[in-house]
C-alpha cells in the first residue's frame, strides 16, 4: 500500500476549517427547513402535501449524487469537484430564496442537493488523502459536522424563521456559501484526476442512484411501494456490480477485511445511534412541547459531548487503538440511552441532559475509528471510491433505522401515553445500538496508519 507524505498539521487544519464548512451547509440545509414548512405552505399559497416535497427533493436529489462522487472525483479530480458542487449548491441557495412557487422552490431544491450531496463524500475523499498518516490524529476535524450540524440547523431555521420569515433560511446561508467557495479557491490543495479515463457506468448509475434515492424516500415517507422498488433496484445494482469491473461504486473494496467490517459498524451506526435522533427532538417537541430552538437547545449536550471526544479523538485513537475506541464509545452511547427508555416514569431533565452528554461523547468516540480504519486501510488512489461507498452504506443505514423506530414509535402511540410510547421506541434503539458491539469486536487493535 503506498500512502502521500504528510502534510504540515497547520495547513490540514486549514484544509479541515475549509471542508469542514462544506459539510456544515450541506447538513444545514438538509434540516433547516423542517421548521419553515408551515410558513412556505402559507406564503406560496400552497398545500401542505406539496410543500413537503420541499424537504424529499433535497433528500432525493442528494441521495442521487452521492454514488457519482467517486467516479467524478476520479475522472476530474477532488478539488474541481468540490468547488463545483460548493458552486452549484449556493446557486441554488439564492434560488431558492428568490423562489416564486411551491413548484420552482423544489425544482431549486433538487438543484441545492445535487451540490450538497457530492460536498460530504468529496470532502472526506480530500482531506483522507492530503491527511495521509495523520488522518487517526485529525479525522475528528472532517467528521464533526455529522454531529454538530443536525443539532443547529432546526435551531437556525426556528431563528430566522421567526425573525425575518422563510426566504431568511436560504439568504442566511448564501453568504456562508459564498465564503466557503472563495476560502476552499485559495486552500485546496490542486489534486489531478487520478489519470483513470474507465467509462461512466451508465448502466449502474441508472439502477444506483435512482434505487438509492427511492430507497431512502420510501422509508422516510413510509410509502412502501417506492421503498421497494428503490430495494429492488439496489440488488439489481449488487448483480450487475459483480459483473461489470468498472462498476460506479467498486464492491471490490469489500475483499478488504478493515473495510468490510469498518462498513458494518458503519451501516449498523446508521441504523441505531444516529437514527435515534428522530425520536430525540420530536420527544421534546411533542411531549414537553418545546418550540425548535427551545429543542435543539436541549440536544445540545449530545452535539458538545461529541465534539469534545472528536477533537481529542485522535490522541485517543493514538492510545487505545481502534477496537478499543469503538467499544468505548458504543457502551457510552448504551449508557447514555438507557435513560431515555425510562421516560414513561418521568425521569428528571437534568438526568436526560447528563445522559445526553454521556450519549454524545460515546457517538464521538464511535465515529473517529470507524472512519480511521475505514480510509487508512486503503491505497490512497481508492480512498474517492471508498468515500461513496461509505456515505451510500451510511444513507442506506440511516434510512433502515430511521423507518424501524418511526413505526415502532407510532404501534407504540395507539396504545400507550407518549412518553411511555417514546420510552418502548428508545427501548428498540438500545436493543439495535447494542447490535454495533459485533462489528467492533473485529476492529484493529491498532491503527492501520
Amino acid at each position: 500500500m503506498t500512502t502521500p507524505m504528510a502534510r504540515p498539521d497547520a495547513a490540514l487544519w486549514r484544509l479541515g476549517g475549509v471542508l469542514i464548512m462544506g459539510a456544515v451547509l450541506s447538513i444545514l440545509d438538509a434540516t433547516i427547513v423542517t421548521v419553515g414548512i408551515d410558513s412556505i405552505a402559507r406564503d406560496l399559497g400552497s398545500p401542505l402535501p406539496t410543500v413537503q416535497w420541499v424537504a424529499s427533493a433535497y433528500l432525493l436529489a442528494a441521495s442521487a449524487a452521492i454514488p457519482l462522487s467517486g467516479w467524478l472525483t476520479d475522472r476530474f479530480g477532488g478539488r474541481a469537484v468540490w468547488l463545483a458542487a460548493v458552486a452549484i449548491f449556493t446557486a441554488g441557495t439564492l434560488l431558492c430564496g428568490f423562489a416564486w412557487s411551491a413548484p420552482a422552490l423544489i425544482v431549486f431544491r433538487v438543484l441545492h442537493g445535487l451540490g450538497g450531496g457530492l460536498m460530504q463524500p468529496v470532502g472526506q475523499a480530500v482531506f483522507a488523502q492530503e491527511a495521509g498518516p495523520a488522518l487517526g490524529r485529525m479525522i475528528g476535524v472532517i467528521t464533526l459536522p455529522a454531529t454538530v450540524a443536525p443539532v443547529l440547523g432546526p435551531m437556525l431555521g426556528g431563528a430566522l424563521v421567526a425573525d425575518f420569515g422563510w426566504r431568511w433560511m436560504f439568504f442566511g446561508i448564501v453568504p456562508l456559501g459564498v465564503a466557503t467557495f472563495v476560502s476552499a479557491r485559495r486552500l485546496l490543495p490542486a489534486s489531478p484526476p487520478e489519470g483513470n479515463r474507465t467509462p461512466l457506468d451508465v448502466r449502474g448509475i441508472l439502477l444506483l442512484s435512482p434505487g438509492l434515492a427511492a430507497f431512502v424516500y420510501g422509508l422516510a415517507e413510509g410509502v412502501a411501494v417506492v421503498g421497494i422498488t428503490g430495494a429492488v433496484l439496489l440488488v439489481a445494482y449488487g448483480v450487475h456490480a459483480s459483473r461489470t469491473p468498472s462498476a460506479v461504486l467498486d464492491l471490490k473494496l469489500f475483499r478488504a477485511k478493515a473495510f468490510t467490517v469498518a462498513s458494518a459498524s458503519t451501516f449498523l451506526l446508521g441504523a441505531s445511534l444516529y437514527s435515534s435522533m428522530l425520536l430525540l427532538p420530536l420527544y421534546y417537541q411533542q411531549v414537553e412541547q418545546a418550540s425548535a430552538l427551545t429543542a435543539g437547545l436541549l440536544l445540545a449536550p449530545q452535539a458538545l459531548g461529541s465534539a469534545a471526544v472528536m477533537l481529542a479523538g485522535g490522541r485517543l485513537l493514538a492510545r487505545f487503538g481502534p477496537r478499543r475506541m469503538m467499544l468505548a464509545g458504543i457502551v457510552l452511547s448504551l449508557l447514555g440511552t438507557v435513560a431515555f427508555t425510562q421516560l414513561g416514569s418521568a425521569p428528571g431533565g437534568v438526568l436526560l441532559t447528563l445522559s445526553l452528554l454521556v450519549r454524545g461523547a460515546g457517538l464521538g468516540a464511535a465515529t473517529t475509528p470507524g472512519m480511521t480504519t475505514l480510509y487508512g486501510s486503503l491505497e490512497r488512489s481508492r480512498i474517492p471510491r471508498a468515500a461513496s461507498a461509505f456515505n451510500v452504506i451510511n444513507r442506506i443505514g440511516g434510512s433502515l433505522g430511521t423507518a424501524l423506530l418511526a413505526a415502532i414509535l407510532h404501534s407504540a402511540l395507539t396504545s400507550s401515553a407518549a412518553p411511555a410510547a417514546f420510552g418502548v421506541a428508545f427501548t428498540w434503539a438500545l436493543a439495535l445500538s447494542a447490535l454495533t458491539l459485533i462489528p467492533a469486536a473485529f476492529f484493529p487493535t491498532r491503527s492501520p496508519r
